[in-house]
């Protein structure tokens, strides 16, 4: 096999295994199964890997890709720090209630890993302190443009503002709430107005 269709077809089994993962989870996720749905030999499939750890934190970086597309990237590309932060907000009830079978990766595999120290805990550490800085950071550049009051504590709103898209997933992924988006967004609208903006 060539390097260039050996990386297609390791990017090919991480796509169906990132949607397959937040269905059944990292640990629920097995070599057989996925070599049985992309039709792949086990002994080829692991190949690609090496081990059941190697491939979990390859999904996840897959995510991460999914995720910084989806999410990250369009808040970038915004003019002021409010702006930023509603599209995060609008970005990731995208990402966790359409673009993903079973919801968000991270929430998932948070649950999974959270007491459990090793390679893949540390990744997902690392990735929910830098999600809590992402949004710090975009609520410091709004109160620096003087929507949101000079003694806001950004750590805390990046806080809250994760908080309700939790909420949101457990209430829509768990619960089927056809009703999870309007009340996360009327939770994400008063964490605004507490912050020192008026909202719309």
């Amino acid at each position: 096999m060539s390097p260039a269709k050996g990386d297609q077809t390791r990017q090919t089994i991480l796509e169906e295994a990132l949607q397959l993962a937040t269905v059944v989870g990292l640990e629920g996720l097995t070599i057989g199964s996925l070599a049985t749905r992309l039709g792949l030999s086990k002994s080829g499939l692991f190949a690609h890997f090496g081990s059941k750890e190697a491939l979990q934190q390859a999904i996840i970086d897959t995510g991460v890709q999914h995720f910084m597309a989806t999410v990250i990237r369009p808040a970038l590309a915004l003019p002021t720090g409010l702006a930023s932060l509603r599209a995060l907000f609008e970005g990731w009830t995208r990402w966790s209630g359409e673009e993903m079978a079973g919801g968000c990766l991270f929430v998932t595999a948070a649950v999974e890993f959270d007491d459990r120290p090793g390679p893949v805990r540390d990744q997902l550490v690392d990735l929910h302190h830098q999600w809590l800085s992402f949004i710090g950071g975009a609520a410091k550049h709004a109160r620096a443009e003087g929507d949101f009051r000079g003694d806001l504590d950004e750590a805390q709103f990046a806080h809250d503002f994760h908080s309700i898209l939790l909420g949101f997933n457990a209430a829509r992924r768990l619960a089927g709430d056809p009703d999870a988006k309007p009340k996360a967004s009327r939770a994400f609208e008063r964490l605004l107005r507490d912050a020192g903006t008026a909202g719309p």
